[in-house]
């Protein structure tokens, strides 16, 4: 079974698959190795244009949407 997630508000809209590689391309940017990753929290915000992340439950941070 395929499954997808869409997040939409305003003129925008949005798929977990793209969130979750955003979070591992900025945990790769950060000088970690995906594998190191454990955990996962995304947290979105859309007023904000933001989506907060929790690496492994203690690296906190945001991304724009």
């Amino acid at each position: 079974m395929t499954q997808n997630i869409y997040f939409e508000w305003e003129d925008k809209k949005i798929d977990q698959k793209k969130l979750i590689d955003t979070a591992k391309e900025t945990w790769k940017n950060e000088g970690n190795k995906v594998t190191a990753l454990k955990t996962l929290e995304l947290y979105c915000k859309p007023a904000e244009g933001r989506c907060y992340y929790v690496f492994n439950g203690n690296s906190k941070g945001y991304f724009s949407i």
